[in-house]
């Protein structure tokens, strides 16, 4: 991290299951925030940034997304499929 720190880049992530996970008194919230962005993403208001389908997560297809986003002229996210 030392190395990033003159660089003004920053990490910032939301775990979506620290309510439940420790069982605080507001965990009707994330039930409630759950199915807003439900509903937002059933009427089209939100919408996936994702475009590109790799297909499995093999070490191939992981090879060809990166190879993507190494040249520069991926739009949108590349996903892979796990499972």
């Amino acid at each position: 991290m030392s190395l990033l720190k003159q660089t003004a880049v920053s990490f910032h992530w939301e775990f979506m299951f620290t309510r439940s996970m420790f069982q605080t008194v507001d965990m009707i919230e994330q039930h409630k925030l759950l199915n807003r962005v439900s509903s937002l993403l059933d009427d089209g208001t939100l919408k996936t940034t994702a475009t590109t389908d790799g297909g499995a997560m093999t070490a191939a297809n992981m090879r060809k997304a990166h190879a993507l986003q190494e040249s520069a002229t991926a739009i949108g996210k590349t996903t892979l499929t796990v499972g």
